[in-house]
């Protein structure tokens, strides 16, 4: 509670705060010296009497110096939640280091016998500035992942004009302009390729391990290593629209946002501040009907209200939420929803789209099979591939990228023309080539090859030359090469894993068989899906749905909690909870196990905030008086101590999230 949720992440004021508790507890360390040296209770420890006119009042002057400079922080914080109507730790730390004050000016001054405060009340305050600053320490190294990612940005790029180029801060960049990135360099910018070809490292933004191959009309991202090779990038973002820039404001809002369980502990904590105020007064009441003067029942209240601040508790989940949203982000996954995120735990059923989830979204060629002599593979697909490089179906583009990847010379076309809904034809060196689906070859009555229909998940083409089945080529959409361990991680965990098509049934029979589905839908349109996410919820399942972020956006929105995949560099899916950048679906397993180890985290750190003060709150009342009596110093050591061990538990998370790499 109180300032562990103030001054965003890491930004300046954040840093300015920390060093103020830092300035303010060594200025108090200094003045507390003298004070405990002149005080009663050291007096009465040691035998030892410093004494000397207006020693009292000097005492005095430099105990109100501390409270009034060191107790500024809470007394400020207490009107703030007072104001808030949000009772919380700083206002139990001001009711406990202003009653010590009062009473002891009170005694100071002689209006009152016993013994005054002023050495607990400086110690007291030392120890709490000191408690503050470690956990605000804390905080700000849970978010100094967030800082990694902004630095990866380059400040400077190599502006491309004509044949000179000239070094720009990238700032002053703008859509359009062209960049230079030489091999070793950070790409400072987001851009499409218009020259060379080299391998992108993008792990610390996308979690892909592997770096990609980027070349001519590939997309990059601001804050990539680039590999060996030089690479001129024209610029399609400016700063503020850049992936990283987004990812960086998604991580920013998670990290701000309030999740279920967060509510809780605020909850937990405002209930605890009522409880140590109302147990404080109970046991001043108490020892002073027990017969106890004024001193020992007035330091009983305020080792009570010390030990019983909800200080651990108060950030006991801001921690480990910026610690998990941040690595996360790292490693792919940018959460929009805590709740969601914290709740992967609790799904039962994964329904995933096909196209681009389990598989790679994009046709593959499977088999070249040649029916002549006169004919050899690389001939049959060159020409192929020389025909289909003038369209843009998804088919045509799958075999000219196989010709290219054979490297392969495609031979000069002329004459071409479409034959509407069956294929293409031209003229290849003198010989009419013609490229058609198998209903085609039906209409002309050419009997189709035995073993040309292939599996149910393959499409075939047929080539002909000259009127003459010449071979053909099968093309299939590739299951992806993790999508077998993805479903088998998830079923281990007990999520029972379904798919949802708009193929056809044989398509997704045969897709489904291969990864060992639980259940299939086909010939699914998008707006249907909802339908299926709400007949499985009705079951009683809970339910996360995995999807284009555009595509399925109802459906995303319907499921407990709504995964968008394939958004690639696209970060505004706006119906998803969260958004994997990389369309690997083991990165679906790491993120129900990452919700697993952050929930597992937090309920850790909620049982020892809580069980902490269930064990020092009485022993502060003084329940085994008089063999221990807890002293105000002793209870705000502990206090901090546990402050200073959920933020460390915290920090432990980082180890269990980061070897799930893949």
């Amino acid at each position: 509670m109180g300032h562990g949720k103030q001054g965003g992440h890491g930004g300046h004021d954040h840093g300015a705060m920390i060093a103020d508790f830092l300035r303010r507890f060594w200025i108090c360390l200094a003045l507390s010296v003298p004070v405990v040296l002149l005080s009663m209770m050291f007096r009465d420890l040691t035998g030892y009497t410093l004494d000397f006119p207006f020693r009292n009042g000097v005492v005095l002057v430099l105990a109100s110096i501390i409270y009034g400079y060191g107790g500024w922080p809470f007394l400020t914080g207490m009107i703030g939640e007072l104001r808030n109507r949000q009772l919380g730790m700083m206002t139990l730390v001001a009711v406990a280091i202003t009653t010590a004050y009062v009473y002891s000016v009170v005694v100071s001054v002689g209006w009152l016998s016993g013994m005054d405060f002023f050495f607990e009340l400086a110690t007291l305050i030392d120890i709490m500035l000191l408690g503050h600053y470690f956990e605000m320490k804390s905080v700000a190294g849970a978010s100094h992942s967030l800082e990694l990612i902004v630095q990866m940005l380059p400040s400077d790029a190599h502006k491309v004009n004509g044949d000179t180029i000239s070094d720009v801060n990238v700032t002053s960049l703008a859509i359009g302009d062209v960049v230079l990135v030489r091999p070793g360099e950070r790409i400072p910018t987001d851009g499409e390729v218009v020259e060379g070809d080299s391998a992108v490292n993008e792990s610390m933004l996308t979690g892909e391990s592997v770096p990609v191959q980027k070349a001519l009309r590939d997309t990059v991202i601001a804050g990539a290593v680039n590999g060996e090779g030089s690479l001129k990038i024209k610029v399609t973002h400016r700063g503020e629209d850049s992936y990283l820039n987004k990812v960086v404001k998604l991580v920013e809002e998670a990290q701000n946002a309030k999740s279920q369980t967060q509510t809780l502990a605020d909850r937990a904590a405002g209930w605890l501040t009522i409880v140590s105020l109302s147990v404080g007064l109970i046991t001043l009441v108490t020892w002073l009907w027990l017969g106890k003067d004024v001193a020992f029942a007035v330091e009983r209240m305020v080792t009570v209200m010390v030990t019983a601040c909800p200080h651990a508790l108060g950030v006991a989940i801001p921690l480990v939420v910026a610690i998990s949203t941040a690595i996360s982000a790292q490693k792919g996954l940018l959460i929009r929803n805590r709740t969601a995120f914290e709740e992967a735990r609790k799904i039962t059923a994964m329904v995933f789209d096909k196209t681009g989830t389990l598989t790679e979204g994009e046709f593959g060629v499977t088999r070249v099979k040649v029916l002549s002599a006169d004919m050899d593979e690389t001939t049959l697909l060159g020409m192929t591939a020389a025909l289909e490089q003038q369209s843009q179906h998804p088919i045509a583009q799958g075999i000219v990228r196989e010709a290219q990847k054979r490297k392969l010379d495609l031979p000069s076309i002329s004459n071409f023309q479409s034959i509407t809904g069956k294929g293409v034809t031209a003229t290849v060196n003198g010989k009419s080539v013609v490229v058609v689906s198998p209903g085609y070859l039906k209409e002309k009555e050419i009997k189709l090859p035995p073993d040309a229909t292939g599996s149910d998940a393959e499409t075939v083409i047929f080539v002909l030359i000259n009127d003459q089945l010449m071979g053909y080529v099968a093309l299939a959409d590739r299951i992806r090469d993790d999508s077998k361990e993805a479903v088998r991680r998830l079923q281990e965990s007990g999520i029972k894993v379904y798919m949802a098509t708009g193929d056809n049934q044989k398509v997704a029979d045969t897709v489904a068989k291969e990864l060992g589905l639980d259940g299939v839908f086909a010939e699914v349109l998008p707006d249907e899906k909802v339908t299926i996410v709400k007949d499985l919820q009705a079951k009683g399942q809970f339910v996360a749905m995995t999807g284009d972020g555009v595509n399925d956006a109802p459906a995303l929105a319907q499921a407990n909690v709504g995964i968008a995949v394939g958004s690639g560099t696209d970060v505004a899916a706006e119906t998803a909870d969260i958004i994997l950048v990389n369309s690997k679906p083991t990165d679906i397993t790491n993120l129900v196990d990452f919700g697993k180890a952050t929930y597992r985290k937090m309920i850790q750190n909620l049982f020892w905030a809580t069980g902490y003060n269930v064990i020092a709150v009485p022993l502060a009342a003084g329940v085994l008086y008089p063999n221990f009596v807890l002293s105000p110093a002793l209870g705000a050591v502990l206090m901090s101590a546990s402050t200073v061990i959920v933020a460390l538990n915290a920090q432990l998370l980082k180890r269990s999230l980061n070897p799930k790499q893949e």
